[in-house]
């Protein structure tokens, strides 16, 4: 019997398919050709049919579909991480003029180029093969050079406001000029088949852009198959701006609007009353959780999330880290953990739901459950291979609940991200790491010297 050969074979490696019956290989092997899986399933069967040059043996590894970090800000938080003590209790309003804007505003083109690159490397490092950017970028050409030489998958787009909070703005003109900004990224970064990189016309959300701007994004992402990322409700005060101004609730009015669907994806979501809920499950719309933002910044979730209860309707609920740690894996494990203590309940997010969030979930939300999200022939070949030779791996006896529970990115030996081993031996082959590192100081203490965000700590530094 002859045999295919294929570009890699890895064998005798533990893997979690995803596929619609979620099976697990003890014993497993997958064959990949240029940018795609040829074939996976058990190692003997697929030896006897595929054979290679570059075969690796893989059985010190657990090998996962690469997860999707649906929420990030690759700029603005990653250059200036932890400088924000937490304990600076605010109103939200003032927290974000006085602590979050001036660190994104002081960043100039280099300094997003780093800050990107240094949030690919940490989602690679960590197994998130794919994310959503959060429409915090200010300098689009030069984030997707650096997100781009990471070799990552990912859906960007720049910052675009267009609301006129002053009646003397022109709120005409901001809408022209928001919509020739989203028309324009689309053009730039179209998404195609073998595009990693592509723009979606991404909204901040919350009240940043009028309803023009909202239906021209709609029209958009509907027009070109693309998607929509937006904030909302994550305090009180959106829900109480909305009602001030149209009356009714976030939800409600992007419903009455006609915006919401299966393309559109809203991060937070903590404070919405049941008819919102219920629009958001009638609506197919996505909801992208990211607990430790949730718990550091205080949206409440633990006493009026609807997480479970959206999930439960069928909403397609996926992860993000926001701008905080982009270790995805700690998300997944937050959320199989939070909310079986507010329910006193532990079937809420079990770990395989969980796993499912990083995975299926993040892929049909980026509009890619076809192409990723699961190891299966045909798909993306996008993978992690978690070293099992560690303490948080050992004793090996139920997969799917030791990657929920005792893994993290501290495993993550190896990554393929479209065919392409983007992490080796827990390193980059496609940057100098050093290089990167010594460049995201230098660029880290000038964006906050530029900032002028005072440096508060309870203990002297001397």
């Amino acid at each position: 019997m002859s045999c295919t050969v294929v570009d890699t074979l890895i064998t005798g490696a533990k893997i979690i398919t995803m596929d619609a019956e979620r099976r697990v290989y003890m014993d497993g092997a997958l064959a990949i050709t240029g940018s795609q899986i040829t074939a996976v399933g058990p190692r003997q069967e697929i030896e006897q049919k595929y054979r290679s040059d570059h075969v690796i043996d893989g059985r010190r590894f657990v090998i996962s579909p690469g997860f999707v970090n649906s929420h990030i800000h690759v700029t603005g938080d990653p250059l200036t991480r932890n400088y924000v003590p937490d304990d600076i209790h605010c109103p939200p309003a003032e927290k974000l003029t006085k602590w979050v804007l001036p660190r994104y505003e002081a960043h100039g083109p280099e300094d997003e180029k780093v800050s990107a690159q240094l949030a690919a490397l940490e989602m690679l490092r960590s197994g998130a093969t794919s994310f959503i950017e959060a429409g915090t970028v200010r300098y689009l050409d030069e984030v997707v050079e650096g997100v781009d030489s990471l070799g990552i998958r990912g859906r960007v787009g720049a910052w675009v406001g267009g609301r006129a909070y002053d009646a003397s703005e022109d709120q005409a003109k901001l809408n022209r000029e928001a919509i020739r900004q989203l028309e324009d990224e689309v053009a730039r970064y179209p998404a195609g088949e073998d595009a990693r990189i592509s723009a979606w016309p991404l909204l901040i959300g919350h009240s940043t852009n009028s309803d023009e701007v909202w239906l021209a994004a709609k029209q958009i992402a509907d027009d070109k198959g693309l998607g929509i990322s937006a904030h909302m409700s994550p305090y009180k005060d959106d829900p109480d701006w909305f009602l001030e101004t149209y009356g009714r609730r976030p939800i409600e009015h992007l419903a009455d609007l006609g915006v919401l669907g299966d393309n559109i994806c809203l991060t937070h979501v903590a404070h919405i009353d049941e008819s919102e809920r219920q629009l958001i499950a009638d609506s197919g719309t996505n909801v992208i959780f990211c607990p430790l933002p949730a718990l550091k910044g205080v949206f409440g979730i633990t006493s009026v999330g609807r997480f479970p209860e959206m999930a439960a309707e069928g909403v397609n609920m996926m992860l993000g880290t926001d701008g905080y740690d982009a270790d995805i894996m700690h998300s997944a494990q937050l959320v199989a953990a939070l909310f079986k203590d507010t329910h006193l309940d532990t079937r809420v997010f079990p770990a395989h739901e969980a796993l499912s969030m990083l995975t299926l979930n993040g892929a049909k939300g980026m509009g890619m459950a076809d192409r990723i999200g699961s190891l299966e022939a045909g798909k993306k070949a996008d993978f992690v291979c978690h070293d099992t030779d560690r303490p948080e791996w050992r004793p090996l006896l139920s997969i799917v609940n030791q990657l929920i529970w005792s893994a993290d990115g501290r495993g993550v030996h190896s990554v393929w991200v479209d065919g392409v081993r983007v992490i080796d031996n827990y390193h980059s082959t496609m940057i100098d790491e050093d290089e990167l590192y010594a460049n995201v100081q230098r660029c880290g203490e000038r964006v906050i010297a530029r900032s002028k965000v005072p440096f508060v700590s309870p203990w002297p530094v001397l």
